[in-house]
């Protein structure tokens, strides 16, 4: 890849909300593309969700761990084919804590283990509204790693929906992470921009694959 003219460097966006580029180097990112696409696949695979008022999302997402759905956490796929959800596994937890490490300091490790993967897969039309993580029953660091095209990733304040809110371009192999009073804002995909990803990855979309400790 090309120098670029300004390198990016981590930005600490909020209190408790950093950025981190190019935190997965391209061999991470590939072995972490190959994951998910076997986490996608059926049973209790790559789905689309349904939200409440009968609308669905533009984003597909896969689950691991604990099963999500709006606005709850199950052990079985109960809005889609009703298989058990598929198990995460240790190394993902692993590489959860090294990023809350790098990014927020060891002081902000929390006690517990993760245990959730949302994996969201987004096509060229996707976006995600602005909402909070705030089915957890824990206060940990939320770790969001990006694959593929580059986003325009939108974070507000945890009073509501609206302006102020600052937009981060999160391109393949960056980690955002938000913890402490971070935690509970607000935060969306208003853009994604189609044919960025790098073409080694040969990945179609983005993935974004965030990382939660459930508290249950």
């Amino acid at each position: 890849m090309d120098a670029e003219l300004f390198p990016r460097s981590r930005t600490e966006v909020a209190p408790g909300a950093v950025h981190v580029p190019d935190w997965l180097d391209a061999a991470g990112q590939r072995e972490l593309l190959e994951a998910c696409r076997e986490w996608a696949r059926p049973p209790a695979g790559l789905r689309t969700v349904r939200t409440p008022g009968g609308g669905t999302m533009t984003a597909r997402q896969v689950c691991l761990g604990w099963h999500w759905y709006p606005y709850a956490y199950a052990r079985t796929v109960v809005d889609g084919d009703g298989a058990p959800v598929k198990p995460f596994p240790a190394w993902l937890g692993e590489l959860a804590r090294g990023a809350v490490a790098d990014a927020l300091g060891p002081g902000a490790l929390a006690a517990a283990a993760y245990d959730i993967a949302l994996i969201n897969f987004y096509g060229a039309d996707a976006r995600m509204g602005m909402h909070r993580d705030g089915d957890e029953r824990s206060d940990a660091p939320v770790v969001s790693l990006s694959l593929g095209d580059t986003c325009v990733f939108r974070f507000g304040n945890t009073e509501t929906r609206t302006r102020p809110w600052t937009d981060v371009e999160l391109r393949s192999g960056d980690l955002f992470v938000f913890g402490g009073p971070s935690r509970l804002a607000h935060h969306g995909v208003p853009r994604v921009h189609e044919g960025t990803a790098p073409p080694e990855l040969g990945l179609v979309g983005r993935l974004n694959v965030t990382l939660r400790v459930s508290g249950r």
